[in-house]
């Protein structure tokens, strides 16, 4: 007997499941609130200098026979239509102090990435649960005091820890919800709380419609993590968590509560910690102390796909908000573009998940990614004019992300062990925030050379498609629990596909010296473009 079927014993789809996952995912929906925020709270309305003379961005001075220009003297003037106010016309963030919008965002996603850091690691030693009650006040705080700030160095500063919140909201509400399911309805589940970010986009743009004011935006998006920390005191803990960090007597308490609510209650006494303890006596045996982030690059073959796993989660995100956050370039609507870009969602995540079900998890990852990288790569060489056709290509673009963020979070949840797992999504996903952070700066250099961002923002996908190619699938296998299990999945991978093509594996030896090459060229290419 293994974990799974102590699983399917107290009921693996029943009203726990359920209700347990509905609880989890609703949160979700106030995800996309805060990540895409800086769209509406940083919009850069139409202004020009308050000066009487009205000479647009500078007055024109003489000083001899010289003319010389001269910033506003008089303050700004903003034609206020679209929002009653922003950060931008609040502290006056134009011209010279313009890049300041684009550093707001950059701080955010920093605080995602100490988020990522610091959540990841500090959940596999203190459980999920208890990170995640931790994670939903952090933001109904930090949030609230965003709204109130005074300066925008308070502003960036609550806003940080906003995006550390999030990153411990988005890892331990994840990892509760794969490790309380069943294989079966991994793929189904993952996708339904992927779409809970992709209508979280959609009340994003509803709320900014009916709210103008950055400041009653903000706090409307914080002010439900109050509520979601209250109610998320019922959520069990991990039992698997639980059992694999010696705490057998909870794991069973656990399991036997999850039992008595899906009506199981007679299977569910018949659990003891000898069972437990013989079910997971494999991977109990295995895990030893303590584990950390080195442990993903212990052996070659996490090392291969924690390399694999980084460059697909940075480009995927790199990409995506820079799509994401520049939504004034493409001239149409903010509220209706926002309404584009979310819908854009739903049927490419509808499109992966039969991908995921049916193709595999590596083929469907890799796919997005290089269909991704051409449509934008092809947007570069539109001319500015045609905007309905650079908007038809840009959501193609990041519908395509969006499905790979879909893929990326199942996929990577299922390739690390559970003893290893909050290290490593933790680890991808601070990745993923590195990538999110250069996107606005990148953005920048468009002042300089107009095509470069787009060249930058299809080409990296692109290469991280091909990374992909080197991990393992995942199609139908149970949840490895220990690095053992990941060696033995790879082995079983390994032995079905010498039997149908014995070329292909024996060129799959060679693949550490192939993936060092790919992830050179790969780096040179980001650095030389920036």
């Amino acid at each position: 007997m293994a974990f799974a079927d102590l699983l399917e014993q107290v009921g693996s789809t029943g009203r726990f499941q359920v209700l347990h996952v509905t609880l989890l995912s609703i949160p979700i929906l106030m995800m996309a609130s805060h990540n895409l925020l800086q769209n509406f709270v940083a919009l850069v309305p139409p202004h020009h200098c308050s000066a009487h003379t009205n000479l647009s961005w500078f007055q024109l001075t003489e000083e001899g026979s010289d003319g010389v220009l001269q910033e506003c003297m008089d303050g700004w003037s903003y034609n206020l239509t679209v929002m009653t106010s922003t950060i931008i016309s609040d502290w006056d963030l134009v011209c010279d102090l313009r890049s300041l919008k684009e550093m707001a965002q950059t701080v955010y996603m920093g605080g995602v990435l100490a988020g990522a850091l610091i959540f990841g690691s500090l959940s596999d030693r203190f459980g999920r649960r208890n990170l995640l009650l931790i994670s939903y006040l952090l933001m109904a705080v930090s949030g609230t005091c965003t709204a109130f700030s005074s300066t925008f160095s308070l502003f960036c500063l609550f806003r940080f820890g906003c995006g550390m919140a999030l990153s411990g909201l988005v890892l331990n509400s994840f990892s509760l919800i794969v490790e309380w399911i069943p294989t079966r309805v991994r793929t189904v589940t993952g996708t339904m709380t992927g779409y809970c970010y992709t209508v979280g986009q959609l009340i994003l743009a509803a709320v900014a419609y009916f709210i103008r004011d950055w400041r009653w935006l903000t706090l409307a998006v914080s002010l439900p993590f109050y509520a979601f920390f209250l109610f998320s005191w019922w959520f069990h803990e991990s039992s698997r968590w639980l059992a694999l960090k010696n705490k057998p007597e909870e794991a069973v308490e656990v399991l036997k509560s999850v039992a008595r609510f899906n009506g199981r209650q007679e299977e569910g006494e018949k659990i003891d910690v000898k069972m437990l303890q013989e079910s997971m006596k494999k991977e109990m045996s295995n895990v030893q102390g303590s584990y950390s982030v080195l442990d993903l690059f212990r052996t070659p073959k996490m090392r291969i796909m924690t390399i694999c796993l980084s460059v697909v989660w940075l480009s995927t995100s790199f990409a995506y908000y820079g799509l994401a956050m520049d939504l004034q370039k493409f001239g149409v609507d903010i509220y209706l573009i926002q309404v584009i870009f979310g819908a854009v969602d739903i049927p490419a995540k509808v499109v992966i998940t039969v991908c995921m079900s049916y193709v595999g998890r590596r083929p469907s990852q890799s796919g997005a990614l290089v269909i991704a990288g051409i449509t934008i790569l092809i947007n570069i060489l539109v001319p500015y004019d045609k905007q309905t056709i650079r908007t038809c290509l840009a959501v193609v673009g990041k519908g395509c992300l969006a499905a790979s963020f879909n893929c990326c979070y199942l996929y990577s949840g299922e390739l690390y062990p559970t003893i290893l797992r909050q290290n490593g999504m933790g680890w991808v996903s601070m990745m993923a925030r590195v990538g999110a952070m250069v996107a606005p700066m990148v953005l920048l250099t468009g002042d300089h050379v107009p095509w470069l961002p787009g060249l930058i923002y299809g080409g990296a996908p692109i290469l991280s498609g091909i990374a992909a190619i080197f991990l393992p699938e995942t199609l139908g296998m149970h949840l490895p629990d220990t690095v053992q299990d990941l060696q033995s999945l790879d082995s079983r991978i390994r032995t079905h596909l010498l039997l149908m093509f014995p070329d292909l594996v024996h060129s799959m030896s060679k693949s550490s010296a192939s993936l060092l090459l790919l992830l050179t060229l790969y780096v040179k290419f980001l650095l030389c473009c920036l």
